[in-house]
């Protein structure tokens, strides 16, 4: 009698192969996870690079892929060299492999600009929002519960970063049956595996992005044959020293990964175009959130086009003036007719007054404070010149784009590991990524207008509105 088959097989344009386990494809057959086939991964980034509409659906097939290579490698390191170190055992792999399919399922459409870049909601990867996503209530928490691996992907879902939750004796019992409710705590790399600085998730959607995206990625995969877990305190670590010499080539790929990651943030990530076209849908979500006519829940199971789809209709429950402004941002959007930037404040010329900006115009229950000055710029503006035209204040967290190297490495002469954050006097190319980092944070004003004129008028208005603040833009006749 021939075997049963263990796997399917699942063709992926970055990777080749990938290999599921039946299990693991019950969980994606759920609504909740085929939902992410509607939720492109770079929100509004394919109205800047046409290619970039693949989804996170996509993406969570590759982040198991990664996480598969991971435990590989790790496993692998174990039997070359056992002293200090633990492998990953079948039924850990089966839990985090699970997590790292699910680790994307709370995203919501344009997740990014509504949540992290203008803060009307919390955060996808809250508590919360996975325990109501992997709930019993849900087809996806029902399959989870029927494999007994809920409670254990919850967990591993919701630790703290870089697995802090977890105590540091978690590790005593690796490869202990995933059965539900049964633990107390999980391992720190049970979690490290997939949302660690250099993790699963980071190599698949750099390798992701990069290939739709056209732009050429210099990242060796490689770099995941690298990592080992510390016994002691069941960290996943890089071990960065041989014979108590530096491994320097390590290093230097590790660094390059780390400068291929912040490439992107500033190519794509945060491309201004992209920012723009964000903002126009955030604020046609905010104005109906905050005029009731739609609640944060609902946004929970939406995928791109469902949520324009809803937001046309939910415009029409606002009152007047807002249904009109709400609805020309939405057409907006759908058209890509981006406003223009008339200001832009970057944090390298403003860090003196980047914490006021942040507290008066992104703090959650204080976007009123930003209406207000749109509303007054836009004033203004019609005073001056007889002109009606829309405003948008666009203000990020101030650490939205901090990345600094949590993952643990063993540094030559040392006995424990340490994060790799720790050694930036020995690696000042790391202080160099952090600081560049805090330096893409820009705050904007952005106008709905094409006419070098009007843009350099509200920008001379805006400025105004914004003291102390130094803007870097220059308009000239081609805005």
């Amino acid at each position: 009698m021939a075997a049963k088959k263990r796997y399917s097989v699942l063709r992926d344009p970055v990777h080749g192969d990938v290999y599921l386990t039946h299990e693991e494809i019950a969980l994606l057959d759920t609504a909740e996870v085929q939902r992410l086939r509607g939720i492109q991964q770079l929100g509004a980034a394919s109205y800047v690079y046409p290619g970039a509409v693949h989804t996170r659906f996509d993406h969570s097939i590759g982040t198991l892929h990664c996480t598969q290579k991971l435990i590989d490698a790790i496993n692998l390191n174990f039997e070359l060299d056992a002293r200090g170190c633990l492998s990953v055992g079948d039924e850990e792999a089966r839990v985090i492999r699970a997590a790292a399919l699910l680790h994307d399922v709370t995203h919501i459409p344009y997740g990014h600009n509504i949540e992290d870049q203008t803060g009307l909601i919390e955060r996808h990867d809250t508590p919360a929002r996975y325990e109501d996503m992997l709930s019993p209530k849900r087809e996806l928490g029902r399959v989870l519960d029927k494999s007994g691996l809920r409670r254990d992907v919850l967990q591993i879902l919701t630790a703290a970063p870089n697995g802090a939750s977890s105590s540091s004796g978690a590790s005593a019992n690796p490869g202990a049956s995933a059965t539900p409710g049964a633990r107390a705590s999980i391992p720190p790399y049970w979690s490290q595996i997939l949302s660690d600085t250099i993790c699963s998730d980071l190599i698949d959607y750099l390798l992701r992005d990069a290939y739709f995206t056209g732009l050429k990625l210099q990242v060796d995969p490689r770099v995941l044959s690298y990592f080992r877990i510390e016994r002691a305190g069941g960290n996943l670590c890089i071990d960065l020293a041989k014979r108590e010499l530096l491994r320097e080539d390590i290093l230097s790929e590790v660094v390059r990964l780390l400068e291929a990651r912040y490439y992107f943030s500033e190519r794509v990530y945060y491309h201004h175009a992209k920012v723009a076209a964000g903002a126009l849908l955030a604020r046609a979500v905010e104005l109906c959130l905050q005029g009731g006519a739609l609640q944060p829940s609902e946004l929970y199971d939406q995928t791109d086009a469902s949520l324009r789809a809803l937001l046309g209709e939910r415009v029409q429950r606002l009152a007047p003036a807002q249904r009109k402004r709400a609805a020309h941002l939405a057409e907006c959007f759908a058209h890509r007719r981006l406003y223009k930037r008339a200001c832009v404040f970057p944090r390298y010329e403003n860090e003196a007054v980047q914490d006021e900006l942040v507290a008066k115009y992104f703090a959650r229950g204080r976007h009123a404070e930003r209406a207000a000055v749109e509303a007054r710029i836009a004033d203004l503006v019609r005073f001056a010149t007889g002109r009606e035209i829309d405003v948008l204040v666009y203000c990020p967290a101030a650490r939205m784009q901090l990345k600094e190297a949590h993952t643990h490495v063993r540094w030559p002469g040392e006995s424990t590991v340490r994060p790799l954050s720790e050694k930036t006097e020995r690696v000042p190319r790391l202080a160099d990524l952090e600081r560049s980092y805090r330096n893409l944070w820009k705050f904007y004003v952005f106008a709905d207008t094409r006419d070098p004129a009007l843009l350099r008028r509200v920008q001379e208005i805006a400025l105004a509105e914004f003291p102390g603040a130094v803007n870097v833009y220059r308009i000239d006749s081609e805005s």
